[in-house]
């Protein structure tokens, strides 16, 4: 699994924080990462200079393993709290993801062709 931080110029600190952010992705989606081929964060300071409540955003997004990405924000006063609720979020929906996948594959009527085989053509 891959993990790329992105940061604007008012977030401090990129090399430890960077490093703080892999840490957190990795543990909340070490029970997934077979299925997880990217994950991209994302991390502006909304109001810039300016102070303000919840001003701190952690978007992410993951690319899962023969389907859609998938990607959630958390805002917060801090960025640790952005980042931690960003990662939990993005932890419940991939296996919720993963979930509804698994069903649906299960109630599918229609043969399954293997993934390196395309579909016949008329």
């Amino acid at each position: 699994m891959q993990i790329q931080i992105n940061t604007d110029h008012n977030v401090p600190g990129r090399e430890a924080l960077s490093a703080h952010v892999s840490s957190v992705v990795e543990h909340a989606l070490s029970h997934v990462k077979d299925r997880v081929t990217r994950v991209e964060v994302h991390l502006p300071d909304e109001n810039g200079p300016k102070s303000g409540s919840r001003d701190l955003r952690c978007a992410m997004e993951a690319r899962l393993a023969s389907h859609q990405p998938v990607a959630v924000t958390e805002e917060a006063e801090t960025l640790h709290q952005a980042i931690d609720g960003a990662a939990e979020k993005l932890a419940r929906l991939i296996e919720n993801t993963l979930g509804r996948l698994r069903v649906e594959k299960k109630h599918r009527t229609d043969p399954v062709l293997p993934e390196s085989e395309p579909p016949a053509s008329p």
